[in-house]
């Protein structure tokens, strides 16, 4: 089950409730679920509702999670995440969000008082860089205290990570920006760091690197071979996998970007490779048979489905998700989709 935002943790403390509780239980049968992104600090926030894993009551929160899925037999990994620039100042009591660069994604941002425009963010001092770091290790210890099997780098997106690779987010000339090596840095500095607490094989990380033209990542040249450059770094560790997206738009147009993600780079990645983006069974049938992937991951299907296993096993018609409930409170389409026996039973 792939990391979906789903905005329900609409309390001060933007922590899990029982309702997340419920709907992670629903969907224990998965292989593996990967949770929505959750905030790794208060300074790492960029949507409304989303639940961090920086605070006691978070913490907690999500401990109920993670015991509920255990209790199922289930595996679940959370991923940390970080919005950099992709944020406001009304999340940020009026301060810039933090980013690479001081410069604008030029997009528009959910808030508390409703769609706006994104701002030129703060460009972070190496101290501030330094300090992030950091909030990830105390993320990934906080994770370990929650009770999950794992952890998920969001690297991907357009988010803070994808903001330092991307040439056109990152204008640094220090040891953070210029070069593929620099502009990759912090991934790599994270990647020790949340090592520190969790083994290398308990550790995810998730890239998109055709992403073009959203989440305000414009792709250059350099983009692939930044991509290349990290995923054959990435070998040098003993990760839990590689969490590869397909390209959300379609770039067969542009020369410089790759359509084929996980065809791609299948041959340079040495180690589990997961894909994700728009599979169904018999797409996501396909790839493994080619050896292409070695795990699919699926999103909204699991929204829809919460035993999508059992539907795939069974070859059993699949429910229709509700695009507008995927973030707004309550149990609406979120804990309320039938599981196969009860709308059998119907």
């Amino acid at each position: 089950m792939a990391p979906m935002t789903r905005s329900r943790s609409d309390n001060k403390e933007n922590a899990p409730t029982d309702l997340h509780v419920e709907y992670y239980r629903q969907r224990s049968s998965a292989g593996l679920i990967i949770s929505e992104g959750s905030q790794v600090s208060e300074r790492a926030v960029g949507y409304i509702n989303t639940p961090g894993i920086y605070s006691e009551a978070q913490v907690e929160g999500w401990r109920k999670v993670t015991e509920a899925v255990h209790e199922q037999d289930g595996k679940i990994f959370i991923q940390l995440w970080h919005c950099g620039r992709i944020s406001h100042p009304k999340f940020h009591n009026g301060e810039k969000p933090l980013a690479p660069s001081a410069l604008n994604p030029n997009i528009k941002i959910i808030t508390p008082d409703g769609e706006e425009d994104s701002v030129e963010p703060k460009a972070m001092t190496i101290p501030e860089i330094k300090e992030t770091v950091q909030e990830f290790k105390k993320a990934a210890q906080n994770a370990r205290d929650a009770g999950f099997d794992g952890i998920e780098l969001h690297s991907s997106n357009g988010y803070l990570f994808h903001q330092f690779f991307n040439a056109n987010s990152n204008i640094r000339t220090d040891e953070y920006g210029g070069s593929i090596p620099n502009r990759a840095r912090f991934l790599f500095e994270v990647i020790e760091a949340v090592g520190e607490v969790w083994a290398e094989n308990r550790i995810g990380v998730r890239l998109n690197p055709s992403l073009n033209n959203g989440a305000g990542i414009i792709a250059t040249k350099e983009t692939i071979p930044t991509f290349d450059y990290i995923v054959e770094k990435l070998n040098a560790y003993d990760l839990a996998y590689l969490h590869l997206s397909e390209p959300f738009t379609d770039v067969s147009e542009i020369a410089y970007l790759e359509p084929n993600i996980a065809k791609h780079y299948r041959p340079i990645y040495q180690g589990t490779l997961m894909i994700n983006n728009g599979f169904d069974q018999e797409k996501g049938n396909k790839v493994i048979e080619k050896g292409t992937a070695d795990l699919v991951s699926f999103a909204k299907l699991f929204i829809s489905n919460p035993d999508l296993p059992e539907r795939f096993k069974e070859n059993a018609p699949l429910a229709e998700w509700d695009c507008d409930t995927f973030y707004t409170p309550g149990e609406k389409g979120y804990t309320d989709y039938p599981m196969l026996e009860k709308q059998t039973e119907k």
